[in-house]
Order: structure tokens, then sequence, then C-alpha cells
């Protein structure tokens, strides 16, 4: 056998030992790329590697392949890797910046007790090796503005959503800022500002946004409430350019960006929608569909007068007078 498939065979023992009904053979071919074909010969190993391994057929007839913890010990010896402290540390350091109290406390602990569970030489190889790794990266967090959010207020939200539990709120906007607002909240949208997407409980059922820098005070009620099934977090958050969503501005958008700035542009994901085009001249035009044009309007004028604005016309005349071409280098 080859390192490499001895390493694939470690790595799905990890798998079906953490995941509580097992690994099943779609499940390996996404997290391995494999055919089927190879995703049953990877299972037919772990049997014979593994042979305490429990199979079992779930209702809609799919297989799945599980470990209990104590029959993977040489899965288990492998401790921590420093790819993987290195990922953990980065994840915390994130979570510091973006004021994430709970987060912090809850990724600490884990690596805390990943690391008292090695041995000790091996632990303090996998710090110092993680530490250089975070070096060579260069950074440990996300550059840039952000808007401060209290700590204590991202842990209400968090155990709202989890819950899933109302949340009764006192929110600095709209036509009436000292009413108390019982929400039903569905996710959070992180952008240059935050909003948290809820529907009022007894309302109309509609999906609004609320700023979490509005968001005067929080209290996590008793009361639990049934999402809706319909409401896809994913889907509506790319009906946005950013985290700013209007139902008036929503539709198709198309920015040309010139020759000189079109091996760069080729490199950014604008949105999940989006499709290029390369033109004749060595230019690209990019096409999605989305509402915010402000947000639109300030990521656009970081490429100066490398992109013209094909559509919207609101968008294209928002911008037109804000092209500089004295920039010295592109986004």
């Amino acid at each position: 056998m080859s390192f490499q498939k001895a390493a694939d065979l470690l790595r799905l023992a990890e798998l079906a030992t953490a995941r509580y009904l097992g690994v099943s053979l779609t499940e390996i071919e996404e997290e391995f790329g494999v055919d089927r074909r190879t995703a049953q010969r990877m299972t037919k190993a772990l049997e014979e590697m593994f042979p305490h391994c429990i199979t079992r057929v779930d209702d809609e007839r799919r297989k799945f392949w599980k470990l209990r913890a104590d029959d993977a010990r040489l899965m288990l010896a492998q401790g921590i890797r420093d790819s993987e402290l290195a990922a953990l540390e980065l994840a915390i350091r994130r979570a510091e910046r973006e004021g994430l109290a709970t987060e912090v406390r809850a990724l600490s602990g884990l690596r805390d007790r990943l690391l008292a569970a090695m041995p000790g030489p091996h632990a303090r190889r996998a710090e110092a090796d993680a530490e250089a790794v975070l070096e060579a990266h260069g950074f440990a967090s996300r550059p840039g503005p952000r808007v401060r959010i209290g700590p204590d207020l991202m842990g209400v939200i968090g155990a709202a959503l989890k819950g899933p539990h109302v949340l009764t709120v006192v929110y600095a906007g709209g036509r009436d800022p000292d009413r108390a607002r019982r929400l039903e909240p569905h996710g959070l949208l992180l952008g240059t500002r935050r909003y948290l997407v809820a529907r009022e409980a007894g309302g109309d059922g509609r999906m609004q946004h609320y700023r979490l820098d509005r968001i005067t005070s929080a209290r996590l009620e008793a009361d639990s409430f049934a999402r809706d099934p319909a409401f896809d977090l994913s889907t509506h958050a790319a009906r946005a350019f950013g985290s700013f969503h209007t139902d008036a501005e929503y539709g198709e958008v198309v920015w040309r960006f010139s020759p000189a700035a079109a091996a760069t542009a080729r490199d950014f994901l604008f949105h999940p929608t989006q499709e290029m085009t390369e033109e004749a001249d060595g230019s690209l035009t990019v096409r999605f569909t989305a509402s915010g044009h402000l947000e639109m309007a300030w990521h656009l004028y970081m490429w100066g007068d490398a992109v013209e604005v094909l559509a919207p016309e609101p968008l294209r005349a928002m911008v037109d007078r804000h092209r500089r071409g004295d920039f010295p280098a592109l986004p």
C-alpha cells in the first residue's frame, strides 16, 4: 500500500469514527474526489483493517460504515497535526478580532483538550510547528475596518440560532425605534455591516434584516419556534452583492473589465451566480443577478477606470463620475 493510500485509509477511519451515523459512499466520493468503484475499494480496505467496523443501511437504502472510538486506536494515535492546530489557531484569532467571545472560548477549549491528550514532546512540537505556519501565512485575522459589535450580543444571538429560540430585541432603527420586537432568527449576514435575518413572531412571515450595531439590547426567551423549512440562507444571501438587500434593485448586473485588469478580475468571485465571458479585445465581462447598488459602487471604486458598468443604468450613473485612472494598483 502506498503512503497516500495509507493516509487516505486513516482519514477514512477518522470520518467513520467522528460521524454519528458513520460515513457513506457518497461522502467518501466527495471527501476524496474519487469515483464509486474506488470508494467501494476504500470501504473494503476499512473493513479489513478494522474488523469491528459496523455497517448499516438507512431507510433510503444508503449504506454507512461506522467505527467506535476504541476500535480506532491506530487513527487516534496520530494526535493533532501542525496544520490542523494552525487552522484552529487561525480560527481563534479571527473570532477574537470579530468579537465572538463565545466562539473564542469554545475553540480555545477544544484546542486545549486536544493538546492535553497528546504526549508532552509531541504537543510542544505541534505548537511550535503551528506557530511557524502562522508566521508563514503572515496573518491571523481578516484585515480591514469593521463595525464594533458587543460580544454579549453575539453570544445571545448564537444561542437563539442554535435553539432555535425567540429573541426579544430593542432596535434603534425603523419607524418605531423604542419598541421591543420578538424575533425568530434564521441566520446572520456578515459583511462590512452585519445583519440578523429574522421574522417577527406572529407577523406576516417575511424575513427582515436588522443591523447588529443598531440592536441596543437583546434577551433570549424560553419560547422556541419552528424554522421556515423553505428558507435557505445561502439562497437568500445570493440575492444581494453584499449584505444589503432590496427588491427594488434586484436584477441583472453586467461589468466589463479592461484588458489590463482582466487577469486580476478573473481571480475574483464577485457573486455566486456570476458568469465570465472573455472578449475578443482581451477584456472580461462579468454577469450576475443581485441587488445592493451602493455596496457594488463601494467595491467598483477600487478598480478606478479599469471597469465599466454596462447594466443596470442606475448603477452606471452612480459610479460614472467617480472612475479614476490614477490608482497605482488593482484590488
